[in-house]
């Protein structure tokens, strides 16, 4: 195992090289929550800070969590190739469609529907570990382009809204995410 405060040349291009990473957020109470994320939906913007992209779901938890404690975790596993477990951990801020500075930090990701937030993640620590334990499994296809994005581009903007009234709005524990403001 190695630990670090910072990415670097080779940890950059093992990131890049990956299809799935996982968040994990906790609130100081209540559930801790972990989502598997893809697509073209991460940027790494230097050495301690990454940005990713935030589809609309079914839950919004991770909003909500970084309104209460903005501790985040963000794991890397390589299913194809040299095994290797890379987790980053970090603080994060929400950015949000109607915040100043969305469209910038939008246009550094390919057009996608339903996109609801940017997490601003500033690393303070990098760990590495083995992971022999995980399995081998090549990659087949992203469900993404042919499923969940045409699912929201169909909905239209207005629709997403709705959506995200219903469904986005509070945690499963009922903390509020803040997608439509304080």
């Amino acid at each position: 195992m190695a630990v670090g405060q910072k990415l670097n040349g080779s940890l950059r291009d093992f990131i890049l090289r990956q299809k799935l990473f996982f968040v994990a957020t906790a609130a100081p109470d209540g559930r801790v929550n972990m989502s598997p994320k893809g697509m073209d939906s991460l940027q790494i913007i230097d050495d301690t800070r990454i940005v990713w992209l935030n589809l609309t779901g079914s839950g919004n938890e991770t909003a909500a969590h970084l309104r209460q404690a903005n501790r985040m975790t963000l794991m890397f596993c390589a299913f194809e190739g040299d095994a290797l477990i890379l987790r980053v951990y970090g603080t994060a801020q929400t950015l949000h469609p109607r915040d100043a500075g969305w469209d910038t930090a939008l246009a550094q990701f390919p057009a996608m529907a339903g996109s609801r937030q940017i997490f601003d993640m500033t690393i303070d620590k990098v760990q590495t570990s083995c992971g022999t334990g995980v399995p081998i499994m090549p990659f087949e296809r992203d469900r993404g382009p042919d499923e969940l994005l045409p699912y929201y581009a169909e909905m239209g903007e207005n629709g997403v809204r709705d959506y995200w009234q219903r469904k986005n709005t509070q945690s499963i524990d009922g903390a509020e995410t803040g997608i439509f403001g304080d």
